[in-house]
C-alpha cells in the first residue's frame, strides 16, 4: 500500500493548501472539497481539468473505503455492509430505517480493545484506529446504496466496532468534517457516539464543545458486576464514570442515553433494575434496554422477552426514561461485528 495522503479527511483550509503545492489556483480548493464530500472519485470531479485529475492520482488516495458486501434483512430495512480498507482490513456498517429516516451506525476503529464480554467486535483485539477519511467514506458508500431510493443518511451513530474516545483526534476531526455546511451538512445534533466509559477522554470531548449524543455502554447497576462485563470497569468507576457524564451534559446540554445489555443470570433481575434506577435518579438521562445478543464465545446468554418488560417495568416505576431498543437485521448478522467475524473465518 503506498503512503498517500487521504484528501477526503482534509479541512477545506489543508486542501487549500495542497492544491498551492500542485501550483493550482486557490478557488480548486473548494471544487475539491465539494467533489470529496459527495464521495466522488477522482476521474469524476468533472470541473476540474484533466491535468489536474491526474495530479491528484499520482499523489493521494481515491476513495478509501469500498464496498465489499451488502446483506438486505428480509424482515425490515436494515442493510449489513461490509466495507474494504486499503490495507486489506475490512469494517461493518448498519444502515437503519426509523420513521424519521435513515441512520447509519458506523465504526471507528478495526475491531476494539476494550474487552467488552458481551461484544463480538472485541474478540479479535484492536488492529488500528480509522481515519476521519475512512469514517466518511462509509456514509458515502451507505449514500450510494439509498440513492435508489432517492434517499440519503441524515443520521449518524458511532456505535459500530472500536472505542471512538480511543481514537478521538480524528473522530473529532470527522465530525467537524461530516457537519460541514459545504460538506455532509448532517447535523451535530443527529449524532450519536457510544463510549464504554474512557473517562479522561470523556472530559476531553467535553470541552470540544460538539452537541453530540453522548451513549454510555453502562450495562450494570454496580461496579462489581461490570467488572465481570467490561475491562474498563477495572479502571474507573461507575461514581467516576457518571461524574464525567454529568460534566459533559453541563458543557453540552445534551441528555445521556444509558446502553444497558440485558445479559441473563448476570444483570437482569428486579434486584438490578432498582438499583440502576437509585443510581440515575436525577441525572438528565434516558436507558436503551437491549436484549443480548448472544455471544457463545463468552457463554453469554441473553434474556426473555418477559424478562425485558419486567425489567423495564421497575423503571417506569422510578420514573426512570426507558425503552426497549427495537431489534434490526437479525437475520443478517445486524450486531456489531457479527458480519466481519464471519468474513475473517471465511464463513460470510
Amino acid at each position: 500500500m503506498k503512503n498517500m495522503k487521504e484528501l477526503s479527511g482534509a479541512y477545506p483550509e489543508e486542501l487549500a493548501a495542497e492544491m498551492a503545492a500542485l501550483s493550482e489556483k486557490p478557488f480548486r480548493a473548494g471544487q475539491v472539497f465539494a467533489w470529496l464530500q459527495k464521495g466522488a472519485s477522482f476521474d469524476e470531479m468533472t470541473n476540474l481539468s484533466r491535468e489536474l485529475r491526474e495530479k491528484l492520482k499520482a499523489a493521494y488516495v481515491d476513495q478509501p473505503v469500498q464496498l465489499l458486501e451488502k446483506r438486505v434483512s428480509q424482515i425490515d430495512d436494515t442493510v449489513k455492509v461490509l466495507y474494504s480498507l486499503r490495507d486489506g482490513n475490512c469494517v461493518e456498517g448498519v444502515i437503519m430505517h426509523y420513521h424519521y429516516g435513515y441512520t447509519l451506525c458506523i465504526s471507528t476503529q478495526v475491531g476494539c480493545a476494550m474487552g467488552c464480554r458481551f461484544c463480538a467486535s472485541t474478540l479479535e483485539g484492536c488492529v488500528r484506529n480509522l481515519t476521519a477519511a475512512e469514517m466518511l467514506g462509509q456514509i458515502h458508500w451507505a449514500n450510494a446504496l439509498l440513492k435508489e431510493k432517492n434517499e440519503r443518511i441524515g443520521h449518524v451513530v458511532l456505535m459500530g466496532s472500536g472505542e471512538p474516545l480511543a481514537n478521538m483526534q480524528e473522530v473529532v476531526r470527522f465530525l467537524k468534517l461530516v457537519s460541514h455546511p459545504q460538506g455532509l451538512n448532517i447535523g451535530i445534533r443527529h449524532i450519536s457516539l457510544s463510549t464504554c466509559g474512557l473517562v479522561p477522554r470523556i472530559y476531553e470531548f467535553a470541552d470540544e464543545h460538539l452537541p453530540v449524543t453522548l451513549s454510555l455502554s453502562l450495562h450494570a447497576p454496580n461496579d462489581r458486576i461490570r467488572r465481570q462485563l467490561m475491562p474498563i470497569a477495572e479502571r474507573y468507576s461507575i461514581r467516576e464514570t457518571l461524574e464525567a457524564c454529568k460534566y459533559y451534559l453541563r458543557q453540552t446540554g445534551r441528555r445521556l442515553i444509558i446502553e444497558y445489555a440485558l445479559v441473563d443470570g448476570v444483570n437482569a433481575d428486579r434486584s438490578c433494575a432498582e438499583e440502576l434506577s437509585a443510581l440515575l435518579r436525577g441525572i438528565q438521562c434516558h436507558v436503551n434496554l437491549i436484549p443480548l445478543n448472544q455471544v457463545p464465545e463468552r457463554h453469554l446468554f441473553g434474556v426473555q422477552e418477559t424478562q425485558v418488560q419486567a425489567f423495564l417495568n421497575v423503571l417506569e416505576e422510578n420514573h426512570i426514561s426507558a425503552t426497549r431498543r427495537r431489534e434490526m437485521g437479525d437475520d443478517i448478522q445486524g450486531a456489531c461485528g457479527q458480519l466481519r467475524k464471519r468474513h475473517l473465518e471465511g464463513l460470510a
